[in-house]
């Protein structure tokens, strides 16, 4: 297999995971919203706790692309 075949599998496979991602932390913020108006602080931290630690996760994918990209071009 390739280089950049291996390069097209992991960006198809990573942007994947950042879409299921993206997609749980729009219910995150729809769980946190609904429990901001019920006055519920027991679950709007946790949720936007959660929602910090999948941007920061999705962050780390971006970060592995591009470097595997440079490196690619190197």
């Amino acid at each position: 297999m390739s280089v950049q075949r291996q390069g097209t599998t992991l960006f198809t496979a990573i942007l994947v995971l950042v879409a299921t991602g993206v997609v749980v932390q729009l219910w995150l913020l729809t769980v946190s919203m609904e429990a901001v108006a019920r006055h519920d602080v027991h679950t709007a931290i946790p949720a936007a706790v959660s929602s910090t630690v999948l941007f920061a996760i999705n962050m780390g994918f971006l970060r592995y692309v591009l470097r595997f990209d440079r490196s690619l071009h190197r």
